[in-house]
Parts: C-alpha cells; structure tokens; sequence
C-alpha cells in the first residue's frame, strides 16, 4: 500500500459501524464451530462408558472455552468493525483479539466484490471487499445490509473510475 501520508490521507477509525444484524451472523458462525464437538463429545461419552471420564473433561474444555467466545465474541467484534469510503480512500477497522486499521487510497483500488454465503442471506447481510495493489492483501467490509452494500460497490467503481493512477 502506499504511504498514506504523502498522498493526504490519515490513518484514522473509520466513521460508519456494521449492520447490528452482524452480531447474529457472528453468533451462529461460532455456534457451528462450537455446537458440533460439543454434541459429538457428549454423545460419545453417553455411548462409551470406560472413556466417560476423559470424554467428559474434554467435553468441560470444549465448553469452558467455546461458551464465552460464542456470548463475547460477536459483541466485541461489533464494538471493533467500522468502515468508511470518502472520494479519497477506504477506511477500515477490523478484528476482536487483533486489531487492524487500514486505508486504501482510491488510486491503488483494483477490484471490488461482494459476498453474500448462506448465512449472511439469512441475515440480510453483505460482504465487500476491495483488492489493492498491497502485500497486505484486500480489505474486507463485513456487516453491511445488502443494499449499503450496493451502495458501496457503486460508489467504489465511481470514484476509482474517475481517480488517477493505474492501482500499482
């Protein structure tokens, strides 16, 4: 990515927040990761009883560890994720344990898409991310209601259209 500062543009948190309906699609997404070897341990350990106990430890790990991260998680990342688009970059402010800020200068945008998985279709919601001409790889916009999400992908084609600068 270029050097923000010499093209007048700051590092700086982004103004807009997600869709609230992100913290239910970040909340099943952890269920799915959670739920599965949880019901697996515990139907194990009901069916083979000289490895009850050990099954049943890692079936306390297992709970001890995914029940906070299901109620945590998707509220901390809520609290994190903002994005922005002005006529001169994308800002974007990700994570929940690491916490990443970037912007993207309009001049190095090369490609705009939007993603929408099965989950996300549930909950009305959208993904955009924006490829640039940076190691650090494509910023992700997750959270956004489908039609801001439309929205966005509009704006982005605009302006970097009209924006000088071949996105190296």
């Amino acid at each position: 990515m270029a050097d923000a500062s010499t093209a007048g543009i700051r590092l700086r948190p982004p103004r807009n927040r997600v869709e609230r309906r992100a913290i239910g699609w970040w909340t099943t997404q952890a269920l799915v990761l959670v739920l599965p070897p949880l019901v697996a341990l515990a139907v194990t350990a009901a069916l083979i009883p000289p490895a009850r106990p050990w099954l049943l430890l890692a079936l306390v790990v297992v709970a001890v560890l995914g029940v906070p991260y299901v109620l945590v998680m998707p509220q901390w990342r809520y609290r994190v994720h903002r994005w922005e688009v002005t006529d001169d970059a994308v800002y974007t402010a990700a994570g929940w344990l690491r916490q990443e800020w970037r912007v993207a200068p309009m001049s190095r945008i090369q490609t705009v898409d939007t993603v929408r998985g099965p989950l996300q279709q549930l909950f009305g919601l959208s993904s955009v991310t924006v490829t640039t001409a940076s190691a650090a790889g494509p910023l992700t916009i997750d959270g956004l209601d489908r039609a801001t999400a439309r929205e966005v992908v509009e704006q982005l084609t605009a302006t970097t259209q009209a924006t000088p600068g071949d996105a190296t």
